[in-house]
């Protein structure tokens, strides 16, 4: 088009030059012969002529020049005002005629279901009332395509449509075609000796595309997740001792039909290390050497691992600085030994720049107000500048849950001795909607519905109003928690429930339930960090129960204890926490001690204790043993006994190979369980890898379970003469016995795209004549 309208110049200017020599070509001069009198603009109508005049550089009164009107010809295409415009030569007046680019009256998108409207809209630069050009338009394709293969859409097209108005105006469409997700067919690892296939696959976050994913997009290819699987294949293999570790090359080849991608990473794993030397070279005064090597969390002898390294600098840094060190720089030297195959580490550990924090700023919360941020932070304007500190700052704002995106970084301040400490945070959506759908051989079909604002107010205030619904029992509740209660490190919270179940009743046997318990009441409760590890939590209950709807043919304990009795209860409970990780952990352990006095002011009166604990030990990876327990006992004061519903009761979840309350203290008549004063139990568990590629999420386990429940303040109850009548003239009597219950068994975990479902076999290897066995034990359980 440009070429067009020069030549179209080139031939307006070309018959004066014909006419001066006919027989020739015209000559430089005789094309600046000449004088412009006059500009002329014709087909303009949006835009004004001082405008188009604006863009030229020829004016009346300048000498004719084909250079001149050349270039200005490509500055009005330059625009993007017009989509076509000629320069012509009438006598000695200069006429432009353009064709100006239509406006845009409309944008819409058809054929798009995967990306909302408004999302294709943020990404494309056309607007309403903006000037069409095909070059945008075309811009705005690419956009709309990288947009669906950041969704692994890579076969998505888009074809974009124009509707002719009236007055210059345009309509533009955006057909789409989205396609089918373009999936992982398939990811190959080269080089690797030592982990299989599965293993690594395991450690990446991209997954090969199998049915079971269709609530999860980790299956389809997304270059943004390839780069981060490089550093995490980096990471676990430092982290198991290989330093020389390197990702060669990581491709994504998409299938020639174009519905796959097939991922191949070459690495070189290299030799594995073992620690070496350890040692610590301190350039601080008064502090000994000797004094700071008990501090490092690594140990010659050790497999390498680059992550226990940083561990070590950390808790270094924290506890010199803790000792009065501010400001100090710890760097580790690495020494390789090729032949021993080892690494001598020195920590140097120097003072380094002395610089405080002179503010800390925040940005980017619009609900969310900056002290639920800053409370969050282990640094405070004037402090000593801290990296592990503000790095720990910056967890602990993400593990709020509040926002999608949170960056910490730091700046230079006012002074050489200043820092500013910049937060910048991208909001997320707080509010939850949770449906829940399960099932377990002591509940039955299952199924809870819950509402839930994390960050009520923007306050970070915790607010759950929920129910559920199973086979057994029946629960509402409302929770309410201000995570630092008059803006001290304290977690305050208030519950109130409504509970209806019938505790000795299992979904399998058939038979109507023995009694029905009739619960509620509120709770307030406040809780503590002591230390890093150390919590501990207050809570104080007030409960009514009642016993009602107890069958004819329940036992006659049972019925002796049917009416309405209150509870008011103060209790505590404090837990040490030292687990890698709180819902699957491979190492660490825990250990909790809960007490509970009951009849304060009014209501039963008893005292309860319970002990818990855990220790959890990766004998190689995947393969994770575990020890867990815990005891209780509860025993009345003033000479109350302990009632029915505050009994504890044994079997199902917690002792497997017996079905749900199947152990502990049992009426000899009616065959119902009545719960006991005392009981231990424990585990002892072994996670086994089955050999299955690890995205499947399923993984095996060989256990043992023991425990025992026993005493029964109703078991040298002597029945009344109209008791005994009727019972039909017999005295009633309890099986009770300390002797230890013991059960052995495999079983199988399943991380389905439905939820987790746990199945598990379990033979009772030592149990009494009175106990009531359940071979399997299943239960699965869903929110979305």
């Amino acid at each position: 088009m440009l070429a067009g309208a020069v030549a179209a110049v080139s031939a307006a200017l070309s018959p004066a030059m014909a006419q001066r020599q006919p027989n020739s070509a015209p000559s430089a001069s005789a094309a600046r012969a000449g004088t412009i009198a006059n500009i002329r603009i014709e087909g303009v109508q949006r835009h004004e002529p001082e405008t188009v005049r604006s863009y030229l550089l020829l004016q009346p009164g300048d000498s004719w020049d084909a250079e001149r009107v050349d270039r200005s010809l490509k500055a009005l295409f330059a625009t993007g005002f017009f989509a076509d415009v000629k320069l012509v030569r009438e006598g000695s007046t200069l006429v432009i005629r353009a064709v100006e680019n239509p406006t845009i009256n409309r944008i819409a998108f058809e054929g798009n279901s995967k990306i909302a409207d408004k999302d294709l809209t943020g990404e494309i630069q056309l607007r309403p009332r903006v000037v069409y050009t095909r070059t945008r338009v075309q811009n705005d394709v690419r956009r709309i395509l990288e947009l669906y293969r950041r969704q692994g859409r890579f076969a998505a097209t888009v074809e974009p449509k124009v509707i002719q108005l009236s007055e210059n105006r345009v309509d533009l469409v955006f057909e789409i075609n989205e396609g089918a997700a373009t999936g992982v067919r398939s990811i190959n690892f080269v080089g690797n000796r030592q982990f299989g296939d599965g293993t690594l696959r395991g450690t990446i976050e991209t997954k090969e595309s199998r049915w079971y994913r269709f609530l999860s997009t980790s299956d389809t290819y997304d270059p943004d997740r390839l780069t981060y699987d490089r550093e995490l294949l980096r990471k676990f293999y430092l982290s198991e001792g290989y330093a020389d570790f390197r990702v060669v090359s990581g491709i994504a080849e998409l299938t020639p039909d174009r519905d796959g991608f097939i991922v191949t990473f070459t690495i070189e794993e290299g030799e594995r290390y073992h620690f070496g030397k350890m040692d610590v070279d301190i350039q601080l005064k008064d502090l000994p050497r000797e004094a700071v090597l008990p501090l490092l969390t690594v140990q010659s002898g050790d497999w390498y691992n680059a992550e226990a390294v940083e561990h070590s600098i950390a808790v270094l840094t924290d506890a010199l600085g803790n000792r009065g060190y501010a400001f100090v720089d710890v760097k580790p030297d690495i020494a390789r030994n090729r032949e021993t195959r080892t690494l001598d580490i020195l920590f140097r550990v120097q003072e380094g720049p002395q610089v405080y924090v002179e503010r800390i700023d925040i940005s980017g919360n619009v609900r969310t107000l900056d002290k639920v941020i800053r409370r969050e932070f282990r640094l405070i304007e004037d402090d000593a500048f801290n990296t592990s500190r503000m790095q720990r700052s910056k967890e602990r704002i993400k593990n709020l849950g509040f926002f999608k995106k949170v960056d910490v970084t730091n700046r230079a301040g006012a002074a050489p001795d200043r820092t500013v400490v910049m937060v910048n945070v991208e909001e997320q959506s707080t509010g939850e909607l949770s449906l829940g759908l399960g099932f377990s051989t002591s509940d039955g079909p299952l199924a809870d519905i819950s509402v839930r604002e994390r960050n009520f107010l923007g306050r970070g205030q915790d607010i759950r109003i929920g129910t559920v619904v199973s086979f057994r029992s029946q629960q509402l509740d409302l929770s309410f928690t201000e995570p630092y209660f008059l803006d001290k490190n304290i977690a305050a919270g208030i519950d109130l429930f409504t509970v209806k179940t019938s505790p000795t009743s299992n979904f399998f046997s058939g038979g109507t339930p023995v009694f029905q318990q009739f619960s509620y009441g509120g709770a307030l409760r406040a809780g503590y960090q002591i230390s890093e590890n150390l919590r501990q939590t207050w809570k104080y209950t007030a409960r009514s129960d009642e016993i009602t709807n107890v069958s004819r043919d329940a036992s006659l304990f049972i019925q002796l204890e049917r009416g309405t009795h209150l509870t008011s209860e103060f209790g505590q409970v404090l837990l040490y926490d030292r687990r890698d990780n709180r819902l699957e952990p491979t190492g660490g352990y825990f250990a909790s001690v809960g007490n509970d006095f009951a009849g304060a002011g009014f209501g039963v009166q008893y005292i309860r204790n319970k002990v818990n604990f855990g220790y959890y030990y990766s004998v190689a990876p995947e393969w994770v043993l575990s020890l867990t327990g815990e005891a209780g006992n509860i025993f009345g004061w003033g000479g109350q006994p302990v009632l029915l519903q505050d009994r504890f009761f044994v079997g199902g979840e917690n002792l497997r190979g017996f079905a749900s309350a199947g152990v502990g203290p049992r009426d000899t008549v009616s065959n119902d369980a009545l719960g006991g004063n005392k009981y231990y139990v424990g585990s002892v568990a072994l996670g086994v890898p089955l050999g299955l590629p690890k995205e499947l999420g399923i993984s095996g386990r060989i256990f043992s379970d023991f425990g025992t429940l026993w005493s029964n303040d109703q078991k040298n109850l002597v029945l009344t003469p109209a008791q005994l009548v009727s019972t039909g003239g017999l005295q009633p009597n309890i099986l009770d016995t300390a002797a230890i219950r013991a059960s052995a068994g495999v079983g199988v975990s399943w991380k389905s795209p439905v939820g987790p479902i746990r199945l598990d076999l379990a033979v009772p290897l030592k149990k009494e004549p009175f106990d009531r066995t359940q071979l399997f034990h299943i239960s699965f359980g869903t929110r979305f």
